[in-house]
């Protein structure tokens, strides 16, 4: 458990340049199911034309998977390691699954939304963007180890 009262939020350009890191790993995570969609059609004779159903669902499903799996292990994602940035619930101490869904869905609607969610933080008395405050949750600096 983490006192929040002695923490500082990250800027809007640390959650971004986070954010950036993230989203290779996670286009890593797309190219892959991609590649395997791919010769798995073709080993079983379907034309590899138009979008598979499972590989849309594997797509929207990953996001979730990979952000949910390590904000409730641990509470960082590499991106967020990297910036020592750690997600922790409103009390200081871990999220759980059902946050992590909220806040994953939350910020994909925040960036729709041309990234109104993000920005919020600039007005914020606490720094917080809107899937923050949905989820209950925040992100704070780590200290240098």
């Amino acid at each position: 458990m983490i006192n929040l009262d002695n923490v500082a939020s990250p800027s809007l350009l640390r959650r971004l340049a986070a954010m950036f890191y993230d989203g290779w790993l996670l286009v890593a995570l797309w190219l892959i199911g991609v590649t395997f969609d791919y010769f798995l059609r073709r080993a079983i004779g379907i034309d590899a034309q138009g979008a598979d159903p499972l590989l849309r669902a594997y797509m929207a499903v990953c996001p979730f998977a990979f952000f949910g799996w390590f904000w409730t292990h641990g509470g960082q994602t590499l991106g967020m390691r990297a910036w020592r940035l750690l997600l922790v619930d409103a009390d200081g101490g871990p999220i759980g699954w059902r946050q992590a869904m909220i806040r994953v869905a939350a910020a994909h609607l925040s960036l729709l939304l041309a990234g109104l969610g993000y920005l919020w933080i600039l007005v914020d008395r606490d720094s917080l963007a809107w899937h923050d405050r949905l989820s209950r949750s925040r992100l704070v600096i780590t200290r240098r180890s």
